[in-house]
């Protein structure tokens, strides 16, 4: 989903999109055919399907996530270049970022699921008459519930798309429910990447971590909104915070660990770094409103839970 820095944080501030993969199945049909007309034509906003789709084409990884995760998977043949789970997503060249109307097209669509409109994507689709669901990026999970009971309408999947939410409210109910009180919340830093980008508590990514009881050291340093809740720290600003926990979402794309951490000049006298408490992230769960988000949570109160109320 990201590209770093500032294309990264333009990216997340807009609508995101982010190595097993099968081979595009070019015209194959979907191995799951059987037709379930009933409930079609579906409206869902601005788009109209009018029977169930099979030739699903998906532009941004966190939709790819949620379409399998509701049983639609049979009926997606092309996933993006940066959709890399589940491990069998249809991955092909098709870009989420730069998007090739007449690739796109190639596929024969009859659904087409994007988080962006990058290049006026959606009027083009329009014109060719190819349906095109846009879920832009979720500011709190209460949008990513709305996706998945919108793309299982969209897909004939209503049920289950709604034992996807309801196992995933479930879930972070018994997470949540037993943190420990504490008098003040827990702080922490958590880098996007290593020019030190972040995120505030206004934040997808930091309404999850409000959950866990804690608070991003990063909200004074975009407390107007300028930087969208995405603003670049300075390391001085981040010693000097000192916060209880540092979260990297930069694992994957630049190699970082609480190893390389702790060689930062400054940072092995932060408590953060001498007390362990540097978790490392899948940067693609990390960066992902789908139904992942549950991983993410269970990591950071699993980190939350060792520090003693």
């Amino acid at each position: 989903m990201f590209r770093r820095s500032k294309l990264l944080v333009a990216a997340l501030a807009a609508a995101a999109v982010t190595l097993a993969g099968c081979a595009d199945n070019g015209g194959n049909e979907p191995a799951d055919t059987g037709a379930q007309s009933a409930g079609f034509p579906v409206t869902v906003g601005a788009v109209t399907v009018d029977q169930r789709p099979e030739r699903i084409v998906s532009l941004a990884p966190v939709a790819t996530e949620m379409l399998f995760e509701i049983g639609a998977g049979p009926q997606v043949v092309a996933v993006d270049d940066m959709s890399n789970f589940p491990a069998d997503a249809p991955r092909t060249d098709l870009s989420g970022y730069q998007p090739n109307v007449e690739a796109i097209a190639a596929k024969s669509p009859d659904l087409v699921v994007t988080t962006g409109d990058p290049n006026d994507l959606i009027a083009q689709l329009t014109k060719l008459k190819i349906p095109v669901y846009l879920a832009p990026a979720a500011v709190t999970l209460d949008d990513t519930y709305r996706q998945l009971a919108e793309l299982g309408q969209l897909t004939g999947r209503v049920d289950e798309a709604g034992d996807t939410v309801t196992r995933m409210q479930d879930e972070i109910t018994k997470l949540t429910r037993d943190l420990p009180k504490r008098t003040a919340p827990l702080t922490y830093y958590y880098e996007l990447d290593t020019t030190y980008y972040s995120v505030t508590s206004t934040t997808f990514a930091g309404t999850v971590f409000a959950m866990a009881g804690l608070e991003s050291i990063a909200d004074a340093s975009d407390a107007d909104g300028a930087a969208g809740g995405y603003p670049q720290l300075s390391q001085e600003t981040i010693i000097k915070a000192d916060p209880d926990f540092i979260f990297l979402a930069d694992t994957k794309c630049c190699g970082q660990s609480a190893a390389t951490v702790a060689q930062r000049p400054g940072w092995s006298t932060m408590s953060a770094v001498r007390d362990g408490r540097v978790v490392e992230l899948d940067d693609d769960i990390a960066s992902r409103w789908g139904p992942r988000t549950v991983d993410l949570l269970r990591v950071v109160i699993d980190a939350v839970t060792k520090v003693p109320a």
